[in-house]
């Protein structure tokens, strides 16, 4: 999968997950390897800024291990993942949602570098959300996605398109949950112009 003679870029070599179309489109997600944190509420609120701070230290922790004193058995260089979240709640009322927010890591990293990273970030980035901070293995399956150009808040239009298209081709979601991963970053452009993957969960009807 990696070519490690070169720095790995994931908007090059994974586009069929990370650069969907803009319709929606059926596809497996096979099992990947994530740092992760859970939380409840508004994601305008500072705890969940807060929590996407400590995750990212911790991504780039492993990204960096080399310059660390620490080489994990087959890295490579390569560009960090984007943010993802998997998220449940009412979507007039954000105060409900529920969230999983992660960055997906390399295959060569294993609970020792996870450990290694905790240690680092402790050291050089400390959270009180690191000890939060999980190694878990995540398979998506069989989903349907599409890419969303706009506001977060305007989603449920997208959402509407998917839900039309599984109907159409006889599929039905197996939870309400969803995962959104942020390829733009918020704080950055005009809401109009951010990228965002989403994803639905189906089963054949």
């Amino acid at each position: 999968m990696y070519n490690v003679s070169m720095k790995y870029e994931w908007k090059k070599s994974e586009k069929d997950i990370y650069l969907p179309k803009a319709e929606p489109t059926l596809t497996t997600i096979p099992k990947m390897k994530y740092f992760t944190i859970s939380g409840k509420g508004d994601p305008n609120d500072k705890e969940f800024s807060d929590k996407v701070g400590a995750l990212y230290g911790m991504a780039y922790a492993v990204r960096m291990m080399p310059r660390n004193g620490f080489t994990p058995n087959n890295y490579f260089e390569y560009t960090v993942y984007p943010l993802e979240g998997v998220w449940s709640g009412d979507a007039s009322d954000k105060s409900s949602f529920s969230y999983t927010i992660m960055i997906r890591q390399p295959d060569f990293v294993d609970r020792e570098v996870y450990r290694r990273a905790l240690e680092i970030t402790q050291r050089k980035k400390p959270s009180p959300y690191l000890s939060e901070i999980k190694f878990d293995e995540i398979e998506d399956g069989l989903a349907i996605q599409m890419l969303h150009v706009g506001a977060y808040d305007d989603e449920p239009q997208t959402f509407a398109k998917m839900a039309e298209f599984a109907k159409e081709n006889g599929y039905e979601r197996t939870t309400e949950t969803h995962r959104e991963i942020y390829l733009t970053d918020p704080n950055r452009g005009a809401p109009d112009k951010q990228k965002t993957v989403l994803r639905i969960f189906v089963k054949k009807s």
